[in-house]
């Protein structure tokens, strides 16, 4: 009798798992994306005109509004950016703005933020690379963002230099950036989102047909070296 309880108490625990790992991730989703539109219509809202909100003729509120206002507003701001007139205008701004100290830095490193991010010029991750860290033997992802900054090349003499981001689990939004010679990045073919999934997840969630062990391996096996220097050869003298 007890062998079948406890075997029954089994199945229902792995019904009750199962359930919410197909429940909770679509809630989750639910919450997040309801929690934004609610957001976005808090700022929205208020700025449109009583005589274009639904909600004034409904006898219920219509979720998403602000969200679909504003993606009209930003559309209808970009195009008339895009002409000789917008530009003039959006020049003027930004002129203005660069006459405010304290705004004048946070403008500036938020639009290089926004550039390198959304902008299809823009710089941004281009691959995905390990290192050897802390130590010789132990390896952790990186994002290869380019050739480092002009006077840091100059400065350093190693050759082939690579701009690399280092980050951490299970935030990425933080990190280090490090310059390091190429030869000590080994680069990887996985995606740029498999392996920011395996970043936040702190390694559960690895990517589809990985092979980062053997990448592993084979790097180990790249980056072997001599612990030592060779000893120089004495200079004879003249």
């Amino acid at each position: 009798m007890e062998p079948t309880s406890s075997h029954f108490l089994a199945r229902l625990r792995g019904y009750f798992l199962t359930g919410l790992i197909i429940v909770g991730p679509v809630a989750i989703t639910i919450y997040v994306v309801w929690w934004f539109i609610n957001l976005v219509d808090g700022w929205i809202k208020p700025l449109i005109p009583n005589s274009y909100l639904p909600d004034n003729f409904l006898p219920f509120n219509v979720p998403g509004v602000g969200l679909v206002f504003g993606i009209v507003g930003l559309m209808l701001i970009g195009a008339l950016a895009a002409n000789l007139f917008g530009r003039t205008i959006v020049s003027y701004g930004v002129i203005l703005l660069d006459r405010m100290p304290v705004v004048r830095g946070v403008y500036r490193l938020l639009k290089q933020i926004f550039t390198t991010v959304f902008s299809k010029q823009g710089t941004s991750f281009k691959r995905v690379g390990l290192i050897e860290f802390p130590r010789r033997g132990l390896y952790v992802l990186v994002f290869v963002s380019g050739d480092p900054p002009g006077e840091v090349k100059d400065k350093l003499d190693n050759g082939e230099l690579m701009t690399v981001f280092m980050p951490n689990a299970p935030n990425p939004t933080t990190g280090f950036v490090m310059f390091m010679p190429a030869k000590d990045v080994i680069l990887l073919d996985m995606p740029i989102d498999d392996a920011a999934k395996l970043v936040i997840s702190a390694g559960l969630v690895a990517p589809k047909q990985s092979k980062l062990k053997q990448l592993a391996e084979e790097a180990k096996k790249k980056s072997a070296r001599p612990d030592t220097m060779p000893p120089k050869e004495e200079e004879t003298a003249a």
